[in-house]
């Protein structure tokens, strides 16, 4: 049996066809241009270098800000850790029981920031297509501040438990 495909059958597409897939690659390729210049004139500010340090603050509170307007989980992770620093200050724990708590709020933040900006990278590089390689960028960087989230619990469990527990029994 011979499985070798014959020149021609390889190579069988009309002059037609093959312009009409040319017609649609330019349509393609001319829309994604539509769309970069659309994302472009919606942030110009973001491919502009910070030429103080003001300007550096000013991006890095828009980053935040951004993430507060557009992230539900920003915005729990934020309303809890705020609820555990004040039952820190409430319960005056100590200097270093506070500084714990204060710092695995902040790193489920970073996290929650970072996982934000791989998905924004991810999502402008794969468009609207499905990859499996951009699943796992993205479920990987969810498990992160996931597994960072079950770590700020229990540590402000630990640290919290005994003075809630005082107060309710």
């Amino acid at each position: 049996m011979n499985n070798d495909l014959q020149l021609s059958t390889l190579l069988s597409f009309t002059s037609s066809s093959f312009s009409a897939h040319m017609t649609k690659t330019n349509e393609l390729e001319t829309s994604e241009q539509n769309a970069a210049e659309r994302n472009a004139a919606q942030r110009s500010d973001s491919f502009q270098v910070a030429t103080n340090l003001l300007l550096s603050f000013k991006y890095a509170g828009q980053g935040v800000s951004y993430a507060f307007r557009t992230q539900r989980n920003f915005r729990i992770h934020l309303i809890i850790g705020a609820i555990a620093m004040s039952l820190s200050l409430y319960f005056q724990l100590s200097a270093v029981a506070c500084s714990i708590i204060s710092l695995t709020i902040a790193l489920v933040l970073v996290l929650e920031l970072l996982n934000t900006a791989l998905e924004a990278v991810v999502d402008l590089t794969v468009g609207r297509e499905f990859h499996q390689l951009a699943k796992i960028a993205k479920d990987c960087a969810a498990g992160a501040v996931l597994i960072a989230a079950i770590a700020a619990l229990m540590i402000a469990g630990v640290l919290l438990l005994p003075n809630i527990l005082k107060a309710f029994f």
